[in-house]
């Protein structure tokens, strides 16, 4: 079996990894393998191919943990207000429950409402932090 085979059979088998698993960094590395593979189909050595699969995989994989660092990823659905509108939005808690709920008219719904843990109950004002489901998660003014 030729050695560009080896590659290609390698690179193969870790997309494959990936497809199974979700794991980009996979597939960067996969790449790295292509890469290798070409190398040997060009007629380079087998500690060149080794280089130049290591140099791709590896700059490939360190280039994309540093382009996540800098871009961190969008909160969840529940708490980010570019998906739910209702977020900031205020609404009248007129009395509380022992274990800290309370239903509110919103929107021209009854809506069931959850303090924020770590916030003292107090009839009022309350911000939506927070959309669960039916429930809003809402903290005091």
């Amino acid at each position: 079996m030729s050695p560009s085979t080896l590659w290609w059979l390698l690179a193969g088998f870790t997309i494959v990894a990936e497809l199974l698993t979700g794991t980009l960094y996979l597939l960067l590395l996969a790449t790295g393998m292509a890469a290798g593979g070409a190398a040997a189909l060009w007629g380079a050595d087998s500690s060149s191919q080794l280089l130049l699969a290591s140099a791709v995989g590896g700059s490939l994989v360190l280039a994309w943990h540093l382009w996540r660092r800098r871009h961190p990823k969008d909160p969840p659905a529940s708490r980010n207000p570019d998906v739910s509108l209702d977020l900031g939005q205020t609404v009248l808690v007129e009395q509380w429950r022992p274990d800290g709920s309370a239903t509110v008219h919103y929107r021209g719904a009854q809506w069931a409402v959850q303090l924020q843990p770590g916030q003292a109950a107090r009839p009022g004002p309350q911000r939506i932090v927070e959309v669960l489901g039916n429930r809003l998660v809402v903290t005091p003014v």
